[in-house]
């Protein structure tokens, strides 16, 4: 139980702690790194900056005794500048006498008069010795080290030439990086205070902003929680940070699909239930009735059949239709693609509905502008889209019983428009009549008969065929709807002038 709490209070593996770690372990490699390189690289590194100045600062003095015109008191002040800002021992002696014509020590701010003694008489021995044994008149002494003194310097010596070009003067640079050891000793406790500080800094730095990352998502886990149980109602919020901001929107949007996804399977259920239990009661009613009162009179028995069958295909319709679209939604529906004349297949349906007009005064208008319209694509469904459009229509015609069916071209493409004469489909509520059991506030003005679903297994078949198609309406004026094919150019011929089939 304590073991479950404490890795329940230190997640391993959240964002929080990761981040956590990692700041530690960047301020430690820092720190790390400083540390190597003030123990093993400094006194290399200043070495060789070292040299590099002492050689600068030669040739520097050797350009000064030249443009001076050999000027030896010139060359004394030169020397004892540049000894006094550079903490340098320099040595001149005069080969002609063999003396020392200077003896400028780091610490001394005038030139040291013969006879005293000098502080790198060992070194400048064996640099003396070097530079007698050297091709190029110079001779280097780099951190040598001497047991007796124990100290460290580089020394650098070379000849200076006269006006004939001659050596005049042997001069001898000492510069000592003895400095550079109580340097690094005074960096080293600089650096534990620096590493305390760093260390601490970093703890703060990390769970701070550990904090303010995992802070938002932690929330947006919370909220995310609570719609997983159905309250749609919580807010994503976001934090300082655009991912996590996109993160916030996208469940927000999720939420209202979900929202709208629980509303449509309410209503569905409520509309299901209600489909099925009509032709359900009707079939019951009908059978009783065929039971006490008809059974031995033919003509109200067959009568009271004759519905019983009809409200049986009606519910086996509406059953069909909901197998369909849970097979189309789920694309487990294979298309039988073909080419078909699509002006053909639209006639044949048409002249299906004269009975209507014949019966109950509709007048469906059938024009087609050129032709012929071959397209490649499921003939049967493209018959139900067909179908399931005119009936629409049909239902919600208005009072003038007019629908207005229409094929043309449209560029590459076949465009199938139906248009009815109704009270038309809001603005608002345009995006929504594909979507099953949808009903437009506005759309039903009498009882109407289906399955509901007609809208939703058009938009699912025009789907499957990568079609184009949408809604046009203006309330109380009518609405179209339309489709778009592409037609098929290798079967195409030469398009037929107008042609207008109306069916009156």
């Amino acid at each position: 139980m304590t073991n479950n709490l404490f890795r329940k209070k230190f997640d391993f593996k959240s964002i929080k702690f990761r981040l956590w770690i990692a700041f530690i372990g960047f301020a430690l490699i820092l720190i790390l790194l400083i540390w190597c390189l003030q123990i093993f690289f400094l006194n290399t590194y200043y070495a060789g900056m070292k040299k590099a100045q002492t050689t600068e600062i030669f040739s520097d003095i050797q350009e000064t005794f030249v443009a001076s015109e050999y000027d030896s008191a010139t060359l004394k002040k030169k020397i004892a500048a540049e000894s006094a800002s550079n903490d340098l021992s320099i040595y001149v002696i005069d080969l002609s006498s063999g003396e020392f014509l200077i003896q400028q020590d780091s610490d001394e701010q005038s030139e040291e008069t013969p006879g005293l003694s000098m502080r790198y008489s060992k070194e400048l021995a064996e640099l003396n010795t070097r530079l007698s044994h050297s091709p190029l008149d110079k001779a280097t002494l780099e951190a040598s080290s001497s047991h007796s003194s124990r100290r460290q310097i580089i020394g650098y010596a070379s000849y200076l030439k006269n006006s004939d070009g001659e050596n005049a003067y042997a001069m001898y640079i000492f510069a000592p990086l003895v400095p550079v050891r109580s340097t690094v000793l005074i960096l080293r406790s600089q650096l534990i205070y620096i590493t305390i500080i760093s260390i601490i800094l970093a703890l703060a730095l990390a769970l701070y902003l550990s904090n303010r990352i995992s802070r938002p998502i932690k929330a947006i886990t919370s909220s995310a929680a609570k719609m997983g149980k159905g309250d749609y109602s919580v807010k994503f919020r976001g934090g300082q940070y655009s991912e996590i901001n996109e993160l916030a929107e996208t469940l927000t949007r999720a939420e209202g699909e979900l929202e709208k996804t629980d509303m449509y399977q309410k209503d569905l259920i409520a509309n299901v239930s209600h489909d099925l239990r009509t032709p359900l009661t009707m079939i019951k009613s009908y059978a009783e009735m065929i039971r006490d009162l008809s059974g031995n009179n033919p003509p109200k028995r067959n009568a009271h059949l004759s519905v019983i069958i009809e409200e049986t295909d009606r519910l086996n319709n509406l059953v069909n239709d909901m197998l369909n679209l849970s097979r189309m939604q789920s694309r487990k529906v294979v298309l039988d693609m073909s080419h078909f004349d699509l002006q053909e297949t639209a006639e044949s349906l048409v002249a299906s509905y004269d009975i209507l007009r014949e019966s109950e005064g509709y007048h469906i208008r059938f024009k087609c502008e050129g032709g012929p319209f071959l397209i490649h694509g499921d003939e049967a469904k493209i018959k139900q889209v067909i179908n399931n459009l005119v009936n629409n229509a049909i239902k919600y015609c208005g009072k003038d019983k007019v629908v207005l069916i229409k094929l043309r071209r449209n560029g590459k493409y076949a465009r199938f428009s139906v248009t009815d004469h109704g009270q038309g489909i809001a603005p608002d509520e345009l995006p929504h009549v594909w979507e099953r059991y949808y009903k437009s506030s506005t759309h039903h003005v009498r009882s109407t008969e289906g399955s509901g679903l007609g809208l939703s297994i058009v938009k699912e078949i025009l789907v499957l065929h990568k079609a184009r198609f949408d809604v046009e309406s203006t309330p109380g004026k009518g609405s179209t709807f339309w489709f778009e094919l592409p037609l098929d150019k290798s079967k195409q011929s030469a398009p037929a002038g107008p042609t207008l089939n109306d069916r009156r």
